[in-house]
């Protein structure tokens, strides 16, 4: 595996035939990240991850100095994993002196974390700039995301399709640990304490597929059987909502594939999750 730091160096290294596939991340590698990686490796001739915190997507008040950072480690597993190059540019190549040019996406951004009471819409303007730049960086055939970050996916593959950029969006299922947290590198701020009570977003989202197995679609029906495993964790949620797992409407009823997502503070850590419920109905 190669580590490269300039886009120059990045496209000096791309071959002119084969399938090109991107995994996009921020680092800090859990086994969420390398199952991306190994989609990628299953698919494509030449594997890409990039490894860039980006400011643009945190707020003033957001963990971007504190966000963790262990660069020898993730290039150790990503070796591990068959990638052939790790790009991990510094801060002036992606942002370089008087940049001014943004992407934006409407319609799918100013709701759960784009609401402005969360981390707002300027929080995907943030990512739909830095993942356009990395597409036209590196040219993927194929690029991969997380279904842990759903709404994220659902901006990005609405770019991709709004600008014609001719690259797949691959969404993989959300990778949990044996305990059923969903993985994070923000999993690494919460205390054996705080790690317990966290469990209890798992919790929520399983009480609510239970209710819908049971035949149980209202909305008010499954937000208080997640709400109630929540509550008994002493967990507020930022926000815990019933939308359409494809445009994001909000869902009075289970009918078809609808997304639950969640958002809480526990301790130093903002987590968040989601299930599709009602798929195949």
């Amino acid at each position: 595996m190669r580590t490269v730091r300039t886009i120059a160096e990045l496209r000096r290294a791309l071959p002119s035939e084969g399938r090109i596939g991107l995994v996009p991340t921020m680092g800090f590698f859990h086994e969420g990240h390398l199952s991306l990686m190994r989609a990628a490796r299953r698919d494509c001739e030449l594997v890409v991850v990039s490894l860039f915190v980006n400011p643009a997507q945190f707020a003033p008040t957001e963990d971007l100095q504190s966000y963790p950072r262990d660069e020898e480690r993730d290039s150790r597993l990503a070796e591990a994993e068959g990638v052939d190059l790790l790009f991990a540019p510094p801060l002036e190549e992606v942002y370089p002196s008087g940049f001014s040019t943004h992407v934006e996406v409407e319609g799918l951004t100013d709701v759960l974390e784009g609401d402005p009471s969360h981390r707002g819409a300027e929080h995907f303007r943030g990512v739909t700039t830095v993942v356009a730049k990395l597409f036209n960086m590196v040219g993927p055939d194929a690029a991969y995301f997380g279904q842990k970050d759903a709404q994220q996916a659902l901006v990005i593959r609405k770019m991709a399709r709004d600008l014609d950029m001719p690259v797949e969006i691959e969404v993989l299922p959300t990778v949990r640990d044996e305990d059923g947290l969903a993985l994070s590198s923000r999993n690494a701020y919460l205390s054996p304490e705080e790690r317990e009570r966290a469990l209890a977003i798992g919790r929520a989202l399983r009480a609510a597929d239970a209710v819908v197995a049971n035949g149980r679609r209202d909305a008010a029906e499954v937000l208080a059987a997640a709400r109630g495993e929540l509550d008994a964790a002493g967990i507020e949620p930022e926000y815990l909502e019933l939308r359409s797992a494809d445009d994001l409407s909000p869902a009075q009823r289970v009918n078809g594939r609808t997304l639950l997502a969640v958002a809480a503070r526990i301790g130093r850590a903002r987590l968040i999750d989601n299930t599709i419920l009602g798929a195949g109905t």
